[in-house]
């Protein structure tokens, strides 16, 4: 029963808003149940949402990646002109960029998983009977839904611990690194929608006889 009463202390400390309380919340097991809950039920939000809006589901992550890609290259370029034109340098000039890189990857993880990019054997798995290739892919959809349960937990427990020690982006005065740290979370409920995007089309294949496996290609449309 004690599991029951951490995941009611993990739901209160929630509801708190308190940074101190949530991230004590955080360090029992039932963090795991709720991470798992999280996931799946943020997953099947935003799929829905992207089923609504079908531009956000071809443009959402790139669009992020394109935009925080931007704002590294502006922040540098501007930052070489100031250092060796104006003998100046801002001091956040090389900590923001740093948090925005790891943005841009971690909605590329999810964008990539959607096209399937990651490690996906494609070549082997062609030649491999049509029901290997789907125990394939329920293993696929097994393994990054596992991950993204962890890496949820994980790194909610890390931007809980920044937020209650009130960590700031080194070289600013008020800008929290918790405002940055918070989209691994969100990017990686972003990455289950995408894993239950791919599986209700691996079905749907399956059951209507069409190929299974087909050639991942980077960059190209989803």
């Amino acid at each position: 029963m004690a599991i029951w009463s951490d995941l009611g202390a993990i739901l209160s400390a929630f509801a708190s808003q308190d940074s101190w309380e949530i991230r004590n919340a955080l360090k029992s097991e039932a963090a795991w149940v709720i991470g798992a809950f999280a996931t799946a039920a943020g997953g099947l939000l935003v799929l829905l949402l992207y089923r609504l809006v079908p531009l956000l589901d071809r443009h959402l992550e790139r669009t992020i990646m394109v935009w925080s890609y931007l704002a590294i290259a502006f922040i540098i370029f501007w930052g070489v002109i100031d250092r060796f034109v104006f003998a100046n340098q801002q001091p956040w000039s090389t900590t923001i960029p740093p948090l925005l890189f790891m943005i841009m990857t971690w909605f590329g993880a999810a964008f990539n998983v959607r096209l399937r990019t990651h490690l996906s054997f494609a070549e082997f798995r062609m030649i491999m009977p049509r029901w290997a290739q789907m125990a394939c892919l329920f293993l696929d959809a097994v393994l990054w839904f596992a991950f993204a349960v962890i890496v949820l937990v994980t790194t909610t427990r890390l931007t809980a611990l920044s937020a209650s020690n009130f960590q700031i982006v080194l070289g600013t005065d008020n800008v929290m690194q918790w405002w940055f740290l918070i989209t691994a979370p969100l990017s990686f409920v972003a990455l289950a929608a995408r894993v239950f995007e791919n599986l209700g089309d691996d079905i749907s294949n399956w059951r209507s006889n069409r190929p299974l496996i087909k050639p991942a290609v980077i960059g190209e449309d989803t």
